[in-house]
């Protein structure tokens, strides 16, 4: 059984201040071909445009909290949105400010968009569910920064289990009897022959799992929000001999990054958010393998499937 879309595109990757080869903070998550994008620094819909991402495919915003850095680009990839025609409606994730800052804007501007958002507020009080359908779910869960600030967790829902062709035939399965084993049960065929589900049956592909956790001093009270998540993008702001710095501005370092996702148990470590200060970024990989080696840097560019 083939998995689904699950693909992750760094739009930015810089921290405060972009620099020439690095934006401000987005990514676009494509999970299920639902495609959320996950904070928008400055100019995030020119990443998108260079990247050749699908623009008004997004149905889903995440905002993380309320820094320049994170949300600066959002007034006018919503302005773009609707210049290029858009009709169907967005979803907007995040701190409730949010809502009053781009209502004000538009009002000033006397923007009136074609399309209708619709908002979901974000709070840092515990795991919380923002989005669900039938195929992913995803949750909000609170990190330690100078605002209010939270993390995201977009998981897939099981897939149902594959139903063996051959044996479908053989045991004369119905729709009915398909639809039930699909779903884990056992069955009973036309001929009165008691059929178990292991019988007739295959494990569907593991459900994965993506753990976002934006700007956060260190704190390992989130490990319990990302335990065992395939992949962690982990802000990583400072290399090791500014931990104090990182400290005293609620952010973290590469091996504090890394200490996170070895704690949670997690698969793999994506570290980001680099401070603009840093030219050249090799030495937090460097620093983080120390302690966990399943791990790469974020580049504005970079596709990473989950």
């Amino acid at each position: 059984m083939s998995k689904q879309s699950f693909e992750l595109l760094i739009l930015g990757s810089t921290a405060a201040s972009p620099s020439s080869d690095r934006n401000s903070s987005a990514q676009l998550l494509n999970i299920a071909e639902r495609y959320c994008l996950i904070d928008c620094g400055e100019a995030t819909q020119i990443q998108l445009r260079k990247f050749k991402a699908k623009f008004q495919a997004i149905d889903h915003v995440f905002i993380s909290h309320l820094h320049g850095d994170h949300f600066f680009g959002l007034p006018g990839l919503l302005s773009s949105m609707h210049l290029l025609g858009r009709k169907q409606t967005l979803y907007i994730y995040g701190p409730e400010n949010l809502k009053k800052m781009m209502d004000l804007l538009f009002e000033v501007s006397e923007t009136q968009l074609n399309y209708s958002i619709q908002w979901v507020f974000t709070n840092a009080k515990g795991k919380n569910l923002l989005f669900e359908d039938e195929k992913i779910e995803v949750y909000s869960f609170p990190l330690k920064h100078r605002i209010q600030c939270t993390g995201f967790l977009f998981k897939e829902k099981n897939l149902p289990r594959k139903i063996d062709k051959f044996l479908m035939e053989k045991h004369k399965l119905s729709q009915a009897d398909i639809n039930l084993l699909k779903n884990g049960e056992d069955v009973m065929n036309a001929d009165g022959l008691f059929i178990k589900n292991a019988e007739v049956t295959l494990d569907p592909p593991k459900a994965r799992t993506y753990a976002y956790c934006s700007d956060t001093i260190f704190d390992l009270n989130v490990v319990d929000y990302i335990k065992n998540a395939d992949v962690l993008y982990h802000e990583s702001t400072f290399l090791n001999d500014m931990h104090e710095r990182a400290t005293k501005t609620f952010h973290s370092t590469a091996q504090q990054a890394a200490t996170i996702a070895k704690a949670a148990e997690v698969n793999h470590l994506i570290l980001g958010h680099f401070s603009a200060r840093y030219r050249k970024i090799e030495e937090f990989l460097s620093e983080a393998k120390t302690i966990f080696e399943a791990c790469e840097l974020a580049t504005d560019g970079k596709k990473i499937k989950i």
